[in-house]
């Protein structure tokens, strides 16, 4: 470090040690070392100089206002569950830590509203909405420990995306801080608003290169009057995907269609004592809900059979809690096993089967080991590379196979990531699907929000 930065450094800590309360600053390697990288498995060289724990939009103008003015880099966390390395911060880097901010500021029932602080988990919204007989409908698999202004800097996805939507769907405005430490407030809380540009949707999905969520207004939506969901078994992996393709092409619209391959079954059996790996080669989790759920999962089993090793169907709470929580403790299944590098691709439905085919040839021919869940019913999947966990860095054999399964997303209409983001993972494939032309402009899009690149850098873009 030389000694202008080293004299930089000491001006912003010397600066937010004066102006933020004394709780809020922590400083000094082992304080600092647990926010140095999120959940995706990769980690900076060295964590970062400095954590600011802000409880407030003015702690978070504060922060922003000195370190812009000393060009230094802020990295925006919430509570560290991202899986694509975008809440990673380095040597010379600041973490504004946002998990403090975690008050739901009003629920309007009888207008299906929420506003909310970034640092709010998401299951804990979507509990106290229950009480008003209304839901926060975007359902990551990290709910319980994922926070709101995560799952917006993402637009994270989820179990119940298939007929709600992602967050951008949920999402009607935002408070947001400016690299400079300029709070705006963006979008409304109408449903509908089409005022100038449509900056809220700019910012969900921006993975906080853009600016900094202090707080957001959220739609909810009612709990539905009923809930059917089905557990299907098949042969293969491939042969649960083109059932899916089936309900799809019967337009058929579930709520949630979750498939998981056979070796995912196997890692949740090991962890929690379950029989699943033994019924089938994969498992379907399809629910359906409203006043139709039980008609439609009917019309669900009677489409699956001929395809189904075996299929149950169930109106009671519990049980269909018990399925879904096979998939919910996929991840933490496979983190038992080893190293994880987690793939989030997303295909057009019709070619989901396509993708589980192509992902098993990739991960023959790279001698990996991959395991598969999907969000079937958008064509959403997540091929989990498990390593040896004595592993230093990532084995070129996987990198290799994670470019194989990128470029075979893109070949066949896709996307590199469906919602988890780009953070610093996928950077190095990102011009391959956004061409030269938008990834330029995306670029000055980045300059215009955060002129001197201080905003969460070397993410997404």
């Amino acid at each position: 470090m030389t000694v202008t930065r080293l004299g930089t450094v000491e001006a912003l800590l010397t600066a937010l040690s004066r102006d933020l309360p004394g709780d809020a600053l922590t400083t000094g390697p082992e304080a600092t070392a647990p926010y140095a990288a999120d959940r995706s498995g990769s980690r900076p060289d060295g964590g970062p100089l400095a954590v600011v724990h802000a409880a407030n939009a003015e702690h978070v103008r504060t922060t922003l206002r000195h370190a812009h003015a000393l060009r230094v880099p802020v990295v925006p966390r919430g509570a560290g569950t991202g899986l694509s390395g975008g809440a990673n911060a380095g040597p010379g880097t600041v973490v504004l830590d946002l998990s403090r901010m975690n008050r739901i500021l009003d629920l309007e029932p009888h207008d299906q509203i929420a506003v909310v602080e970034p640092g709010v988990v998401t299951a804990d919204l979507d509990r106290t909405a229950g009480e008003f007989g209304l839901r926060y409908a975007p359902d990551p698999a990290s709910a319980a420990i994922s926070t709101v202004g995560g799952n917006i800097a993402t637009n994270a996805g989820g179990l119940r995306c298939a007929k709600y939507g992602v967050t951008r769907d949920a999402v009607l405005g935002l408070d947001v801080v400016l690299a400079d430490g300029t709070p705006i407030r963006t979008g409304r809380r109408t449903v509908k608003g089409v005022t100038g540009y449509d900056l809220t949707a700019l910012f969900t999905g921006s993975e906080g290169t853009l600016g900094v969520i202090t707080a957001a207004t959220l739609r909810l939506r009612p709990l539905p009057e009923s809930t059917a969901t089905v557990a299907a078994f098949f042969g293969t992996f491939a042969e649960g995907a083109e059932a899916v393709s089936a309900l799809t092409a019967a337009r058929l619209e579930p709520s949630m269609a979750e498939l998981l391959d056979g070796p995912v079954l196997g890692a949740v059996d090991d962890t929690q004592g379950t029989d699943l790996r033994s019924r089938g080669g994969a498992l379907l989790l399809l629910q359906c809900d409203g006043r139709a759920a039980a008609t439609e999962a009917e019309l669900a089993v009677r489409l699956l059979r001929g395809r189904v090793t075996s299929v149950e169907t169930t109106s009671d709470p519990a049980e269909a809690d018990r399925l879904l929580t096979a998939r919910r403790l996929a991840l933490p299944a496979l983190e038992r096993l080893g190293r994880v590098l987690i793939e989030d691709i997303a295909v057009p439905r019709t070619q989901l089967a396509a993708a589980v085919r192509e992902i098993k040839a990739i991960a023959e021919r790279h001698d990996v080991r991959i395991f598969t869940f999907a969000h079937a019913a958008d064509g959403n999947l997540h091929p989990i590379l498990v390593l040896d966990p004595d592993t230093v860095g990532i084995p070129d054999a996987a990198w290799q196979a994670a470019g194989d399964i990128f470029a075979a997303a893109l070949r066949l209409g896709g996307t590199l990531t469906g919602e988890h983001g780009v953070g610093t993972l996928k950077r190095r494939w990102l011009a391959d699907e956004l061409g030269p032309e938008q990834h330029a402009l995306q670029q000055r899009i980045k300059a215009a929000f955060d002129p001197h690149h201080i905003l969460n850098p070397g993410k997404a873009l």
